[in-house]
């Protein structure tokens, strides 16, 4: 496993259009804190995480009385208008102000429920991966691609097919430059993983777990809320 310093990187900035309501998701209070709390909490007391950075959009206006005092403990930087954007914003942060970590691990802001048993998979395998890794489920549903009108039209096989989750980890200086290659394309990046796949990397996939929900929908809530009182 390598040896170097790993910053924690939360996207922030995102609008949560698909969500809606008057509060951004990241801010809705769950188990007794701020969904983006319990995403910073479970990088906080890592061993191998030295620093914290989180993205916030230019207007925000409920970091610090959403979290109290944990906004202390962490370092802010603002947003772009996309989330690779974003992400290129903090990279750049963490570049410039804290130049000996050589690893960031990208974590989604509404991903309240990561488990230490998984970050701690994901830095074991990722460290000892020259392209990074990034933690994924297999898909078990069957697929469907749909038509124009909602119809079925066509049976899609899920075999070797995995659904992407965070944290997603790579090497900070190679991960800039993947995003920065893909921008200058004009290619459009859905994760972090998919700039490393355009410059030609094959990121490892590390066993996640169905508990790391990412909060999309108002009923998703409810799930978030068992599992993070089941866990403490």
């Amino acid at each position: 496993m390598s040896t170097g310093h790993v910053h924690a990187l939360i996207p922030a900035a995102g609008r949560g259009t698909r969500y809606g309501g008057a509060v951004l998701k990241q801010y809705l209070p769950v188990a007794g804190k701020a969904v983006l709390a319990h995403a910073i909490r479970a990088f906080q007391f890592h061993p191998l995480i030295t620093d914290i950075t989180v993205v916030l959009a230019e207007d925000d206006q409920w970091f610090e009385s959403a979290l109290g005092s944990l906004s202390a403990a962490v370092q802010t930087v603002t947003g772009g208008t996309t989330r690779a954007q974003s992400v290129r914003n903090g990279l750049r942060s963490i570049a410039e102000n804290h130049p000996g970590s050589n690893w960031v691990l990208i974590h989604d802001a509404a991903r309240p429920c990561l488990s230490p048993d998984s970050l701690d998979r994901l830095l074991e395998q990722g460290l000892s991966s020259a392209d990074g890794a990034i933690l994924a489920m297999p898909v078990g549903d069957t697929l469907k691609r749909a038509g124009e009108a909602q119809e079925i039209v066509a049976t899609v096989d899920r075999s070797g097919l995995w659904a992407a989750q965070t944290p997603q980890l790579f090497r900070l200086d190679a991960l800039a430059a993947a995003i920065d290659s893909a921008h200058e394309q004009g290619r459009e990046l859905t994760d972090e993983a998919s700039a490393m796949e355009f410059v030609g990397a094959r990121p490892k996939l590390v066993m996640g777990s169905s508990e790391n929900i990412k909060v999309t929908h108002s009923s998703d809530l409810a799930i978030v809320e068992a599992w993070l009182q089941r866990s403490g």
